[in-house]
């Protein structure tokens, strides 16, 4: 199949290495690449890691039509308040009859029911495994191996920044030195704020309640609390107390139906399920009315992990077609 990148950082890098290696199996093909600060590169026959990059398309229309891949895979910065361009750029490809592939949980986030239809209108496959847990199935584990199950709501640690700051704080470092060790672990948001402020998290959240409960929520109705008020010294005395901290997104329909979303730092004992995922690992409980809790966990991920769960959406769709 051929593909075109919108986007091309560290996780469109590592997808393009990943597809150089299983193109004995997967003959996936980069035939284009979109970015806006080095350009715009094109090759039918299939792009090189490091490509070399001329004049930037003046749209992502007029690049996609130049590209003509069967795939458009967008893996832009995410922007938490409204989702774009992101959004526009799904919708674009959907206008041309082209599946999509997105790493960025701002389009699931902010317009989820939206794409949908515009995919189910325009007879294309959407996808997008890779938004909230890395590569680690979530939505493909309910979609393909989870039939007439419904999921009543969820409790997850998703982010891998806050955890690193608070065991910094923890260690009696300030919050600030907490972040600039996250953004040398190269896991921290672009803009850090949106780690320390829970703007991530709520955005994982309002993702995870539209595709798994149907839900139509925009991150801005998550009820929401960041790092910004823990205090260093009660962090360890909890650790102390055998406690730790860490940022909890929930997600549970009340008494009327409504789902109801919340991020919020918790004090969890050690011995907890939570509590267990250490380090940059992140953990979701899936509450579920025929299967009970199930837990889903990815350990230590990085950027490659990210880069498998476009593939694994790549062939996925190619399966499907």
């Amino acid at each position: 199949m051929r593909v075109a990148l919108i986007g091309y950082g560290n996780v469109g890098r590592a997808f393009a290495r990943l597809l150089a290696r299983q193109r004995g199996m997967y003959p996936f093909r980069i035939v284009g690449i979109h970015t806006r600060s080095r350009g715009s590169a094109y090759d039918a026959r299939g792009l090189p890691e490091e490509p070399e990059f001329g004049p930037a398309a003046e749209s992502v229309d007029a690049f996609l039509d130049r590209a003509a891949p069967e795939v458009a895979v967008e893996i832009t910065t995410l922007e938490p308040e409204t989702g774009e361009p992101a959004i526009s750029h799904l919708k674009a490809a959907f206008a041309r009859g082209i599946h999509a592939i997105t790493a960025n949980k701002g389009p699931i986030a902010h317009a989820y029911a939206e794409l949908r239809e515009a995919a189910r209108r325009a007879q294309v496959e959407f996808r997008f495994e890779a938004t909230v847990m890395d590569g680690t199935p979530v939505f493909n584990l309910v979609r393909n191996t989870l039939p007439a199950v419904r999921v009543l709501g969820f409790t997850g640690v998703l982010k891998s920044t806050s955890k690193v700051v608070i065991a910094a704080m923890q260690r009696g470092a300030s919050m600030g030195e907490g972040v600039r060790e996250a953004q040398q672990m190269g896991i921290a948001e672009a803009d850090a704020s949106f780690d320390v402020d829970g703007w991530d998290s709520a955005a994982k959240a309002a993702a995870l309640a539209n595709v798994l409960m149907d839900a139509s929520v925009k991150p801005q109705e998550v009820e929401r609390e960041g790092l910004r008020g823990l205090d260093g010294r009660q962090l360890r005395e909890l650790d102390a107390a055998g406690k730790t901290v860490a940022l909890v997104s929930r997600g549970e329909r009340d008494g009327s139906g409504a789902v109801r979303l919340r991020v919020r730092p918790e004090a969890l004992a050690r011995t907890e399920l939570l509590a267990t995922a250490q380090g940059t690992s992140n953990m979701l409980l899936l509450h579920t009315d025929l299967m009970g809790t199930l837990a889903v966990a990815s350990i230590d991920p990085g950027v490659e992990q990210t880069a498998y769960g476009v593939f694994s959406d790549l062939v996925d769709i190619a399966k499907s077609v």
